[in-house]
């Protein structure tokens, strides 16, 4: 998927940029706080529907403005067996041998695509596909994969494991259309079974186990394909982090989630007077983790500054790699926004020739200091646009 073009208007401190992109490489450069990171924002708000920052969306409104508007143009890559469905259609209702040798030729076909989104203070937003509004939004999500690494990703590490749980839902949620409807399905279950044992008088015991069983169904389900994406993605991560890190460290990851215990439901019923006690569920999927290992030890007690940030940036690059080959054969955006401090020269470099290397589609980098940016575009030879950031206005250098 590449982003051709996008307009932003009264988007946090960014009051209007229209920006023609590089398919390959889009640099920002500016200084803390000038809006490099709220560009990005913009970008991945296309993709998912909301801000990386906030679930308020009208928080990401200027403050002396009553409306935002955000449109990217695309240009997004038709699936094969799509694209040799088409085909086929075509020798059945007889068109040119001209226009079928067009479509046969190697490499992806394009198609441009228009996504945007408005929305006024006190109102809903409309979210639009090629002008057609979404009925829901979970109808989007998937559509533009991307992957987004920032400073903050390291509450993956530092953080609790709600934030750990969400980068798993994130991932999944891009390639596997019905995991959002079965997170939620599972989420109100759960939200019913706490009001019920919040209630001062004893709750009804029947309703208690309607709503146990919707956890135990819709939980296994969630459990299966956390499961099958986190051994997907174990190799793939360490192979990432033992180029950048030289071969100097060994890292893993390892799920933990209550469905090892036995069945859910059995589970989630056993401790219902635990539960009673203390007002919500002990147990379940919402209780998931993914522990974080250096050397077989957890990396937040065990690792460095710069450990921590090459342990998520390998897992996010990893990530990209895993959506690429399963987000509709469409290669994702990926986004650095100030991916190199605290790093030593030597783990930069091996990132920049991570990411220069043809594996990659469009990427988008921030950075205060112009020269990591040089020493990436002089890496290969690709085509790249460099903006300068200034109290939210965004000009091209």
């Amino acid at each position: 998927m590449i982003l051709k073009k996008i307009s932003i208007l009264n988007y946090k401190n960014i009051r209007e940029a229209s920006l023609e992109l590089s398919p390959k490489i889009n640099c920002f450069i500016g200084h803390n706080g000038e809006g490099k990171t709220n560009l990005l924002d913009a970008v991945y708000y296309l993709s998912f529907c909301h801000s990386a920052y906030t679930s308020i969306d009208s928080q990401v409104i200027c403050h002396d403005q009553d409306f935002f508007v955000l449109e990217g143009e695309y240009l997004e890559e038709e699936r094969k067996e799509e694209r040799g469905e088409r085909i086929e259609e075509r020798l059945r209702v007889g068109e040119q041998c001209s226009g079928m040798r067009e479509e046969r030729r190697e490499g992806a076909t394009t198609n441009s695509l228009t996504v945007s989104c408005a929305m006024k203070r006190g109102t809903k937003k409309h979210f639009k596909r090629n002008k057609k509004e979404y009925k829901r939004l979970s109808e989007h999500i998937g559509l533009i994969p991307l992957i987004f690494v920032s400073p903050s990703d390291t509450f993956l590490i530092e953080g609790g494991s709600e934030e750990r749980r969400r980068l798993m839902d994130v991932v999944i949620s891009q390639y596997d259309h019905t995991y959002i409807d079965t997170l939620n399905n599972y989420n109100k279950a759960l939200q019913q079974r706490n009001t019920l044992l919040k209630m001062e008088e004893e709750p009804d015991l029947e309703l208690l186990k309607i709503w146990e069983e919707q956890m135990a169904l819709h939980g296994e389900q969630i459990y299966k394909k956390r499961d099958a994406f986190v051994k997907e993605l174990i190799p793939v991560f360490q192979e990432i982090y033992q180029r950048v890190s030289e071969d100097r460290e060994q890292v893993s990851l390892r799920y933990d989630s209550h469905c090892q215990r036995g069945a859910l439901l059995d589970v989630i019923q056993r401790d219902r007077m635990k539960d009673r006690a203390v007002g919500y569920s002990l147990h379940g999927i919402h209780r998931d983790d993914l522990e974080m290992l250096l050397g077989g030890y957890p990396i937040k007690r065990e690792g460095s500054q710069g450990q921590h940030k090459t342990f998520v940036i390998a897992l996010k690059l990893a990530q990209f790699s895993f959506l690429k080959r399963t987000a509709s054969n469409t290669t994702p955006l990926l986004l650095l926004d100030d991916i190199f401090d605290k790093l030593d020269a030597r783990r930069v470099e091996q990132i920049v020739r991570l990411v220069s290397s043809e594996e990659y589609g469009q990427i988008f980098i921030t950075d205060t200091n112009r020269d990591h940016l040089d020493q990436i575009l002089s890496a290969g030879q690709f085509d790249y646009k460099l903006f300068n950031v200034e109290n939210g206005e965004i000009m091209g250098l």
